[in-house]
């Protein structure tokens, strides 16, 4: 391993997303899982052929995307449905991860990934694992805020993603961001970031 990779993961609404900036703010190359699978199931996407083949041709919306809501309601109605969609998507989300990241040379790179408890072969792609963790009821609220969406909605997608406890059990560090300031969750992020550069100093070029 040429440089320092830090698998960076937390569940919805934990202020994953925030702690990502901050990283880079700091330094670090982000490869966002996430939003690789939105490129792969944009217009013209890559993915796109494969889940037509596999869901009907109505999972595309009259946008030419992957229709999410319709995707989601599939999934949730379906537990063989999330199997076949990862199937398709997880090959291709983790190309195009790996391919990010040797494009980042020697510097420092994040993989923002959801699903990191649940794929063994990205615990073994990077040296140190961070969570971001916080309330379940925190994660409701932040995401009922953000998205308009219900309580239930919001849980039901807490409930399709790996526990807390699931989490926390497979970090080097948890970033617990429930009751802080911005300015504190910065702070604590600045100082995990200086600890990790001091300590894999020796095994990570470029820091």
């Amino acid at each position: 391993m040429n440089a320092l990779r830090i698998g960076l993961t937390g569940g919805i609404g934990s202020g994953k997303s925030t702690v990502a900036k901050m990283l880079v703010d700091c330094g670090a190359v982000l490869v966002d899982t996430d939003a690789i699978a939105h490129a792969l199931t944009a217009p013209d996407g890559a993915a796109l052929p494969q889940l037509s083949n596999e869901f009907g041709a109505d999972i595309v919306g009259a946008d030419g995307a992957m229709d999410r809501d319709r995707m989601r309601a599939v999934v949730f109605g379906d537990s063989s449905a999330k199997r076949r969609l990862e199937g398709i998507l997880h090959p291709m989300i983790g190309e195009e991860a790996l391919r990010q990241a040797s494009a980042a040379g020697d510097k420092p790179v994040i993989f923002d990934v959801p699903l990191l408890a649940a794929s063994s072969h990205w615990r073994q792609r990077v040296a140190r694992v961070l969570v971001v963790d916080c309330l379940e009821s925190t994660q409701v609220q932040r995401v009922m805020h953000r998205s308009g969406w219900s309580e239930a909605q919001v849980q039901r997608v807490i409930d399709q993603q790996s526990t807390r406890a699931l989490l926390r059990s497979i970090a080097d560090a948890v970033i617990f961001n429930d009751g802080i300031s911005p300015s504190t969750l910065q702070a604590e992020v600045s100082a995990l970031w200086q600890s990790w550069r001091s300590t894999l100093r020796g095994s990570a070029a470029g820091l």
